[in-house]
């Protein structure tokens, strides 16, 4: 059985019962994303960011930006949850959007950079929210109502997944 290059660390799974325990987890892993990023990529030339990831895939420069464009929408979807009654976010078109020029043509140490501040922030406000806060909710046009302490498992798995690209990436080219 192959290696699904998709998932490196596997789908995302939310365990309820075991949430509030991994919080303190997730947080970090969502505190450190942006230095791992940076390990990740570490070294890589011009043409190693262009690697796709796996075939069909995004490149490494587009995981980059990606993350960056994902990881703003997530910070809006937490502040939304707190300060609105259950809103409804939007979605948006993640391939769509690794095609528009400021991915395309625009370095990723412009998006590490932005990972930096947003991770900093979000770090900020996730470490100040209280046990009710987590279980504020939102609703996803695709996955219903979902809590903050759902969206702050999601996002810490979305971190390690694709870093797991890259690093995995790597190990596969021995790069």
């Amino acid at each position: 059985m192959s290696e699904d290059l998709r998932y490196p660390i596997g789908k995302f799974y939310f365990d309820a019962g075991s949430a509030v325990s991994g919080r303190v987890d997730s947080i970090r892993t969502i505190e450190e994303l942006p230095v791992r990023l940076r390990q990740a990529i570490g070294g890589l030339n011009e043409e190693q960011l262009q690697t796709p990831y796996r075939e069909g895939g995004w490149t490494v420069h587009q995981l980059i930006h990606h993350v960056a464009d994902s990881h703003m929408n997530s910070f809006v979807r937490f502040k939304l949850a707190l300060t609105e009654d259950k809103p409804t976010i939007k979605t948006y078109e993640e391939s769509d959007w690794a095609l528009t020029t400021d991915v395309t043509n625009v370095p990723v140490e412009i998006s590490l950079k932005l990972l930096d501040a947003l991770h900093e922030r979000l770090f900020i406000l996730l470490a100040s929210l209280s046990d009710e806060a987590f279980a504020r909710e939102l609703n996803h046009p695709e996955q219903g109502l979902v809590s903050l302490e759902f969206l702050t498992a999601m996002y810490a798995w979305h971190s390690r997944h694709h870093t797991a690209h890259i690093t995995s990436l790597r190990e596969r080219m021995n790069w």
